[in-house]
């Protein structure tokens, strides 16, 4: 019996050759997120065999951002996105206009016209969604100063693109015509309206009736009406902010998970829609893949490069700056900078919109897509030597700041210095300061350290892995080290500055993976804590003491 199998053939080709090619970048100890995208271009219209529906694929990978952009809202509180308002602004800003202008030279250098020449360095300004997150989440950096910054950023550069998407057709199609500055103003100012209104919408009704849909159906007790209600919100927010509010699917599913990310109920939803969400992000990458024509390599090499070089070096060099700028550390800098250095699903969008418009040739489609492809693959590695290079720069660090104190005041005794005062370091500094004891914390965020200071708790404001700092937080005469905070490689450095100074202190760590337990151990922590581990430890041990 024929049935018409676009969907499901394109499902079963998008996930079963991703599978097989994120393997193979598994063995050969490369990102997986290469087999996806190598993935997607075996399966695509530009290599013979099987070619998979590429409008089913850009719309499956659609819902992949939604998801991923709400599993980000539940652990991205309106407090974090407003303390980061101030760098994320004028930042996303700033390198939009940077990024835009190094594209605008390329197209003219090119010979194009000004108005796809604007088009394509706009494509080139906005990273990718799903590329930063996945970055972040894979090394635990989503809870971190510089994961909410670099997703704060990335929420201004949504809002600027949405903008761009009502203006654009607005103003070429009222070229010539007198009254075009207020059309545009007008397009401009009904943008904002819904923009506002959407947000307005999202935190008078949404905060008061979301979480109260989630809590009745928890307390009905079925698994399955949970998981079906979560992707329910998440997806109908995010439709429904794009057609009624003309907002981007992924800045609604943003919001609904951040109102939801305030109820008790915010982990449980995390988990039910992590499968679904890990599912359509490869989607996402193969949908990418099936979009890059191979031949373009070839025929334009000169172009190419220098489409990757605005991505990868422009755009993240601008970044930095801006980052550096603001009085933050390298390490904030040259995270925000390597998350941006790729492009993604808005530059894909406003390339069909050039091209649909008759500004852009179809060539900038091909450079845009072949950007985006290599500076994807190119990001895990980016990451990779960041990460090493934050590592050696903490430590030098150290040692400079501790060359550099030639006599410390007299230490007065202290008993638990606590690094980090997040959503953990909170409440581990409520249990000491409860128990009477007395409490120094080291934070390097003035709003977690005023929150410290009202705990009851002695502050020091800096880098814990300085030993300059440690050493003024008194750690020679501590008897307990707890450190809270995310970040492992920071946690390592920490953990043997602080073992060199006090040898008899007691270290303990928090960890996300079965290698940073042993990293950290390594380095001299005592002990590492696991939450997964913890859990199964506590709950077999609460059973065997019920049957005492």
């Amino acid at each position: 019996m024929p049935h018409d199998t676009s969907l499901i053939g394109t499902i079963v080709a998008g996930l079963g050759v991703a599978f097989l090619m994120g393997a193979l970048a598994h063995r050969l100890r490369i990102s997986p997120i290469a087999g996806y995208l190598l993935a997607g271009v075996l399966v695509g219209p530009f290599t013979p065999g099987f070619v998979a529906d590429t409008g089913l694929a850009l719309q499956l990978a659609e819902i992949g951002v939604i998801l991923l952009m709400f599993g980000v809202g539940l652990h991205f509180s309106l407090k974090d996105l407003l303390s980061v308002r101030k760098i994320a602004v004028p930042g996303a800003l700033v390198q939009i206009a940077v990024a835009t202008s190094l594209g605008v030279a390329l197209g003219l250098w090119l010979g194009w016209s000004v108005e796809g020449s604007v088009v394509f360095g706009l494509a080139l300004s906005v990273a990718s969604t799903v590329v930063l997150l996945r970055a972040l989440q894979a090394r635990d950096m989503l809870d971190s100063e510089m994961g909410r910054i670099a997703v704060g950023w990335l929420i201004v550069e949504d809002l600027v693109m949405v903008l761009a998407l009502v203006l654009l057709p607005a103003f070429f199609g009222a070229r010539g015509d007198a009254a075009t500055t207020a059309g545009l103003a007008q397009a401009a100012a009904i943008v904002f309206v819904k923009v506002v209104g959407f947000i307005a919408f999202m935190l008078i009704v949404g905060r008061r009736v979301l979480p109260w849909v989630l809590h009745w159906v928890a307390h009905s007790g079925s698994r399955e009406l949970f998981r079906l209600a979560v992707l329910a919100i998440a997806l109908g927010v995010a439709f429904g902010a794009a057609v009624i509010f003309d907002v981007s699917f992924a800045l609604g599913a943003f919001f609904a998970g951040m109102i939801l990310g305030e109820t008790q109920l915010s982990r449980r939803a995390a988990e039910e829609t992590l499968p679904l969400r890990d599912a359509f992000a490869v989607l996402f990458f193969v949908s990418v893949g099936m979009l890059f024509d191979p031949t373009v390599l070839v025929e334009q090499p000169g172009p190419v490069l220098a489409t990757v070089a605005i991505i990868v070096l422009g755009k993240s060099l601008a970044a930095f700056a801006i980052v550096r700028a603001f009085g933050h550390s390298g390490r904030t800098a040259t995270t925000v900078s390597v998350s941006l250095a790729q492009i993604g699903e808005f530059s894909f969008i406003l390339a069909g919109l050039g091209v649909g418009l008759k500004v852009m040739p179809d060539t900038a489609r091909d450079l845009i897509l072949a950007g985006s492809i290599l500076s994807i693959l190119f990001n895990p590695l980016l990451f990779t030597l960041a990460v090493r290079w934050m590592r050696a720069e903490t430590e030098r660090e150290a040692e400079a700041d501790a060359a550099a104190e030639a006599a410390l005041p007299p230490p007065e005794p202290v008993r638990t210095v606590l690094i980090g005062f997040g959503r953990v370091g909170s409440h581990i500094g409520s249990l000491v300061c409860g128990r009477g004891e007395r409490l120094t914390v080291i934070e390097d965020q003035g709003d977690m350290a005023a929150a410290a200071e009202a705990a009851g708790a002695t502050v020091i404001i800096g880098n814990a892995a300085k030993e300059s700092v440690l050493r003024q937080a008194q750690i020679e005469s501590a008897t307990t080290l707890l450190i809270a905070i995310p970040e492992g490689v920071e946690a390592g450095v920490i953990v043997r500055r602080a073992r060199a100074i006090n040898p008899a202190l007691t270290i303990v760590a928090r960890a996300h993976s079965d290698e940073e337990v042993d990293d950290l151990k390594r380095r001299g922590a005592d002990h590492v804590v696991m939450a997964e581990r913890e859990t199964a430890s506590r709950m077999a041990e609460r059973a065997l003491t019920m049957r005492k």
